[in-house]
C-alpha cells in the first residue's frame, strides 16, 4: 500500500522521517520538497478520489460542456 502524507509543521519533519526510516517494514520511496510538485501530487490524488467516487455513484461530475463554459 502506498500513502502520501502532508506534514503541516516543518519543524516536525526531521523527527518524523527519522522514525519512519527506522521501521524495517516501511520504505520511503520519494520525498517531495518543492511546493509546486507537492501541490500537483495533492491535486492528482484528489482527482483520482473524485473519479473513484463517481464510479461508485457517490459523486456527480461536471460535463465537458460545463467545464468549457467556465472558461
Amino acid at each position: 500500500m502506498k500513502v502520501i502524507l502532508d506534514i503541516k509543521e516543518n519543524n516536525r519533519i526531521p523527527f518524523f522521517m527519522e522514525m519512519v526510516k527506522s521501521l524495517d517494514y516501511i520504505s520511503v520511496i520519494k520525498e517531495v520538497k518543492e511546493e509546486r510538485k507537492s501541490q500537483f501530487i495533492s491535486d492528482l490524488v484528489e482527482a483520482f478520489n473524485d473519479a473513484k467516487l463517481y464510479e461508485q455513484g457517490e459523486k456527480k461530475l461536471k460535463s465537458a460542456k460545463d467545464l468549457l463554459n467556465e472558461l
